[in-house]
């Protein structure tokens, strides 16, 4: 298979079957970096997404997810609080786009927020969306569409979700709730009118293959945006002993995503403190989001850092 050929052919509409996603990941790294680059440039241009979240709610989570610290099921050590005051997320959001951030996410623990909680939420949702001026996005988990409804009306327009795996491999990953589970939810958010965003995680111990599948899961949904997390394991869960996927091999799934997943915001996310370069090199293999900031149970970026690095690779921030 020729690597130019194919993204020739991608460029031109041509999606990519399992199989040539999978030779795909054995090309020689530099053309396999510069070309998922070129499918970018031409699906995307050179727009460029940040966001940053807030762990609004944390620990004592009832799932099992066998990377997450947050899990009461492990000992990952996690901070433990309920839903946050609302005068603290609101001055959190302020500093946010003070350092140049234009998209907040909540992000809370649990398989889902109680609806009183989600009233909750949505006051806060309010106050950040008029007295900050930011875009917010949500990940609360296993909502129904209700709940989703009573966000879209509070001015939440994107939700996030992740997939976290492949089907076939998500077992190993979590018992306590389903894949289909999952896509239930999204399928909901859809519906009310939210944009979705949702991808997951890599480095749990699946193989090229998994990637792969959950890449093509993915696709069939309709994202804007998916998030890369790499696993920076943490001790106290059963993935803590996990050896870190080298650099080449984060930016290798990076470039074949980008074959797959042509026209959407391909998000750098959780476990950049595994790479080498803090995914510089992944931002000219396909990538063109990133989170910033401190994440959930780990530290990330720093804004002012990010922003400097993305336009200095000729990025433009929307």
């Amino acid at each position: 298979m020729d690597i130019f050929n194919l993204k020739d052919s991608v460029i031109a509409g041509y999606d990519i079957t399992k199989d040539e996603a999978l030779v795909l990941y054995d090309s020689d790294y530099e053309d396999l970096k510069a070309c998922a680059d070129a499918v970018r440039r031409h699906y995307m241009g050179d727009r460029f997404e940040f966001c940053t979240v807030i762990n609004a709610k944390s620990g004592k989570c009832s799932e099992d997810c066998k990377f997450c610290a947050q899990s009461a099921h492990w000992s990952g050590h996690a901070e433990v609080y309920d839903l946050l005051d609302g005068d603290v997320i609101v001055a959190d959001a302020r500093r946010q786009k003070e350092l140049g951030m234009g998209r907040y996410s909540l992000v809370t623990s649990g398989k889902r927020l109680s609806d009183a909680e989600v009233d909750l939420a949505v006051r806060v949702i309010r106050r950040i969306i008029e007295e900050v001026g930011m875009d917010v996005c949500v990940s609360f988990g296993l909502l129904d569409e209700a709940n989703y409804q009573k966000l879209y009306d509070a001015g939440v327009r994107r939700v996030h979700n992740n997939v976290e795996s492949s089907r076939n491999f998500f077992e190993r990953v979590c018992s306590t709730h389903s894949f289909d589970e999952k896509l239930a939810a999204i399928e909901a958010a859809h519906r009310v009118g939210m944009e979705i965003c949702s991808g997951g995680i890599i480095g749990l111990g699946e193989s090229r293959s998994d990637r792969v599948d959950m890449a093509f899961e993915i696709k069939n949904l309709p994202v804007v945006s998916v998030p890369v997390n790499v696993l920076n394991p943490i001790s106290g869960t059963p993935f803590g002993g996990n050896t870190p996927l080298t650099t080449e091999e984060i930016n290798r799934t990076m470039a074949v995503y980008r074959f797959i997943l042509k026209d959407v915001y391909l998000r750098l996310a959780g476990g950049r403190s595994v790479m080498a370069d803090y995914g510089r090199e992944s931002l000219t293999s396909g990538a063109n989001a990133a989170i910033s900031g401190t994440l959930l149970t780990t530290q990330g970026m720093h804004p002012t850092t990010d922003i400097a690095m993305v336009t200095a690779l000729g990025f433009q921030i929307h």
